[in-house]
C-alpha cells in the first residue's frame, strides 16, 4: 500500500470514529475505471477493454446489531441516510445513497443475508466525469457488506449483483463493464471482458514512454435520463430486426446494413460491430508491444461514437481534436457519453503541450477550463485496512 493510500485510510478511519463514536471494523476500496476501448458494446454482449484507476471510492464501516444500514458520505456533507434492511425495495431511497442501499437490496435478492452496518463513504474520483464513480461506490459497498456479513461471493458474480443494484434499484440500464472493471482489474493491465460469457483475460498495458491523459471536459455527465436508455433500446430493436440475440452476433456488416430500413438503426449497428473489431485489434497491438499504434484505434472509436452512435458532445470533440493536433497519438470520449471525460494517448514529453492546447481551445470558446488526470492502470477492489 502506498503512503498516500495509507494516510488516506487513517484519515477516513479517524473521521468514521468522529461520526459514529466507535472505531471502524475496516476500510474497503473500489477504483474508478477508464475504458481504453469498447464503448456501448457491453449491453450488446460485446467486448470491452477497461483498466482500473488509482482513484476510487473508499468505505470505512462497522457492523451493527440491528437491521439498519446507516450511510454517510464526505462528498455529501450534512446528508445521512438510515435505511431499514427489512422491506428494502426499488424506489425506497434515491440520490447517492440509493446506490449503496441498492447493493444491500441486490445481495438480499440473490439470497444472502446482509447484516446492518454503519458506512462512511469517501471518494477522490471527479464527480460527473464519466469515470464510473457509481460502480466504484457499488463495488466498495458490496465488498464491505459481504465481509461484514460473512458472505463469500466469486467476484464475477458480485459484479452481476452490483450491476443489478444499478439496473433495478437505481433505474440506470448500464451494462456489466464498470462493475467488472472495479472488481476484476489488476495493476499494469487492461481487462479484456467478454460481456456475454463473463470470461475475462488480463492484457498487459505497458505504456512505454506514453501517458494516458484523462481530460475531464467539465460537461455534466448525466445518464439516468432518456438518452442512454434510448441507445440501448435502439440496439435491441435493431438486433430483433436482424434476427440475432444481440448486435455482437452480426457477422456480415454489409448484409446487415442493407437489410435495415431505419437509418438510425444502421448507424447504431455500424458502431457496435466495428467497435468490437477495434477492441480485438487493440488487444493484438498491446500484446505485440505496439502501444503507440493504439492511438489510431482510439481516434477511430471517437469518430464512430460521434457520428454513428451520436453520444459525443462538443467539449469532448474539441478536446480530442486539440490533443491530436498537439501531438497525441490519438484520443476519444470515454463513458456513456453526453458529458464526462475524454482520453488521449500522449508521448510523455508532450503532456504539457497537449494540456495547454486543450486549455487554449476551451478558452477560445468561452468554456470553463478542463481538468486533467494521469491514468495509471491500478489494482481492483480490495480491503485497505
Amino acid at each position: 500500500m502506498s503512503d498516500a493510500i495509507a494516510n488516506a485510510s487513517r484519515d477516513l478511519d479517524a473521521t468514521f470514529q468522529e461520526a459514529y463514536r466507535r472505531p471502524s471494523d475496516g476500510i474497503w476500496h473500489a477504483p474508478g475505471r477508464v475504458n481504453l476501448i469498447g464503448e456501448h458494446t457491453d449491453y450488446n454482449d460485446g467486448l470491452v477493454l477497461p483498466f482500473a484507476l488509482a482513484q476510487g471510492v473508499s468505505v470505512a464501516a462497522a457492523a451493527r446489531e440491528d437491521e439498519v444500514l446507516e450511510l454517510r458520505s464526505l462528498q455529501a456533507a450534512g446528508e445521512a441516510a438510515s435505511v431499514p434492511l427489512d422491506g428494502l425495495a426499488p424506489g425506497a431511497i434515491g440520490g447517492w445513497a440509493g446506490y449503496a442501499a441498492g447493493v444491500a437490496w441486490a445481495l438480499g435478492e440473490a439470497g444472502h443475508r446482509v447484516r446492518g452496518a454503519s458506512l462512511l463513504i469517501d471518494s477522490d474520483l471527479p464527480q460527473g466525469a464519466g469515470l464510473s464513480s457509481s460502480a466504484a461506490l457499488e463495488c466498495a459497498v458490496a465488498l464491505t457488506l459481504c465481509e461484514l456479513s460473512g458472505i463469500d461471493i466469486p467476484r464475477p458474480e458480485l459484479a452481476r449483483i452490483a450491476q443489478r443494484a444499478e439496473n433495478d434499484f437505481v433505474g440506470m440500464p448500464c451494462g456489466i463493464m464498470d462493475q467488472s472493471a472495479a472488481l476484476l482489474c489488476t495493476a499494469d493491465h487492461a481487462l479484456l471482458l467478454d460481456c456475454r460469457s463473463g470470461l475475462s483475460t488480463q492484457v498487459p498495458l505497458d505504456l512505454a514512454g506514453l501517458t494516458l491523459l484523462v481530460i475531464d471536459t467539465r460537461a455534466p455527465h448525466q445518464l439516468v435520463d432518456g438518452a442512454y436508455a434510448s441507445r440501448r433500446a435502439e440496439c435491441e430493436r435493431a438486433a430483433d430486426a436482424l434476427g440475432v440475440p444481440a448486435l455482437r452476433d452480426v457477422t456480415d456488416l454489409t448484409e446487415a446494413l442493407a437489410s435495415l430500413d431505419d437509418p438510425v438503426w444502421r448507424r447504431r449497428v455500424r458502431h457496435v460491430v466495428t467497435e468490437n473489431h477495434r477492441v480485438e485489434a487493440t488487444v493484438g497491438l498491446l500484446r505485440a508491444g505496439a502501444v503507440t499504434e493504439v492511438g489510431a484505434m482510439l481516434t477511430a472509436a471517437h469518430l464512430s461514437l460521434r457520428d454513428q452512435f451520436e453520444v459525443s458532445w462538443p467539449e469532448a470533440d474539441v478536446a480530442v481534436e486539440a490533443a491530436v493536433r498537439a501531438g497525441a497519438r490519438g484520443g476519444r470520449m470515454v463513458g456513456g457519453g453526453f458529458g464526462g471525460s475524454a482520453i488521449a494517448l500522449v508521448p510523455s514529453p508532450l503532456v504539457g503541450r497537449v494540456c495547454d492546447a486543450a486549455l487554449n481551445a476551451y478558452e477560445a470558446r468561452g468554456w470553463r477550463p478542463p481538468a486533467f488526470l494521469t491514468a495509471v492502470p491500478s489494482p481492483g477492489a480490495r480491503r485497505l485496512a
